[in-house]
């Protein structure tokens, strides 16, 4: 009897896939890739800034820290703390770069007796301000007219240019990562203007590089305010308003309000002086702005789309500025919009 052949279990043999399937399943992989990688690259800047410890008041935690510390004492100040070396002086205070419990940290002196109550403003200023758009502090001793906070190596916003210009940073120096950081230095203002403290105004800011020293580059590209030596509060309701200092103010980059108004011909007089409101930080904003935007490519396209809330914070009527919650919004509209016409862009070209 003939053997029937056995019935074959195996399915078809499968056919090589063609080269040209082979491309498209590449090229399709490599757009998935790169959506992701601009998902990544446009961070929205309302989420940029660094996160606090998430600490109660009166604790901090920095580095890698796991709990949260009290304040240091006095006592932890003179014991725990090792002074390295002087990494800048003002007119209040001394900076030192320490180290505490082997992190580096800085530890702030005052410098004259006769600063003392601006040391003790920019003291209780830090303590109440606690947030993630101030420097963190993480001990004091008015004995010794100390204040020890956190250590930020990339240094104060004046050494923007020169830390771009790092070949580690390269990578940063977009339009992007400028936005995000002009973005941040409006968010302080508004969170001053806003504060729990009430409406406080940044006088130490007479001109750009006074006031660019007031605010510290973090090493993930985010700024916190530094120094609150003067920061007074102004109350509306109460008729309340500040003067910057005890001199005569001059040149474009202060406020309007903030120049002598009576004319060459009569002598300064701060007690003639009228006073004013957090309407001359508003005035800062486009020349901060703009230096923080620099002249990398794309930044004259951001300030053509800021050209109109900047001319607004330029007007010469205090109250006819916007808010820096306003101007806050608008930057964040701005980021937004270009990020999506970036994005939809580069979809279009693949």
């Amino acid at each position: 009897m003939e053997k029937q052949p056995r019935d074959s279990r195996k399915g078809p043999v499968p056919r090589e896939v063609p080269p040209a399937v082979r491309l498209l399943l590449a090229m399709a992989l490599m757009n998935a890739l790169l959506y992701l990688c601009l998902g990544r690259v446009f961070i929205s800047p309302q989420h940029y800034s660094g996160n606090p410890g998430h600490c109660p008041y009166g604790h901090f935690k920095i580095g890698q820290m796991k709990n949260c510390s009290p304040w240091l004492s006095c006592e932890q100040l003179r014991t725990e703390v090792r002074q390295l070396k002087c990494a800048g002086e003002g007119a209040v205070k001394r900076v030192f770069l320490s180290e505490w419990k082997e992190q580096k940290v800085a530890l702030s002196r005052l410098t004259s007796l006769e600063m003392k109550e601006d040391f003790l403003h920019g003291l209780q200023m830090l303590k109440s301000l606690q947030s993630k758009h101030v420097v963190t502090l993480l001990g004091y001793c008015e004995d010794d007219n100390t204040i020890l906070t956190e250590y930020h190596p990339l240094g104060s916003l004046s050494n923007l240019e020169v830390t771009l210009n790092l070949s580690k940073y390269q990578h940063m120096n977009t339009w992007q990562h400028r936005l995000q950081l002009a973005t941040d230095y409006v968010r302080v203002i508004s969170y001053l203007h806003r504060s729990p403290l009430g409406t406080l105004v940044m006088c130490d800011s007479n001109d750009l590089p006074k006031t660019l020293s007031q605010y510290l580059l973090t090493s993930n590209f985010s700024i916190v305010v530094n120094d609150l030596d003067a920061l007074p509060l102004v109350n509306h309701s109460s008729g309340t308003l500040v003067k910057c200092g005890h001199r005569e103010l001059h040149g474009d980059f202060v406020a309007p309000e903030q120049l002598w108004p009576f004319g060459e011909g009569v002598p300064f007089d701060d007690d003639l002086m009228p006073s004013y409101d957090e309407k001359v930080d508003i005035w800062k904003i486009p020349d901060v702005s703009s230096f923080l935007l620099g002249h990398v490519e794309g930044s004259d396209m951001v300030r053509f789309h800021l050209f109109n809330i900047h001319k607004a914070c330029k007007s010469q009527t205090a109250a006819e500025r916007p808010s820096a919650e306003d101007v806050l919004d608008t930057y964040q509209k701005v980021f937004n919009s270009l990020r999506d016409t970036v994005m939809s862009q580069t979809r279009e070209m693949l």
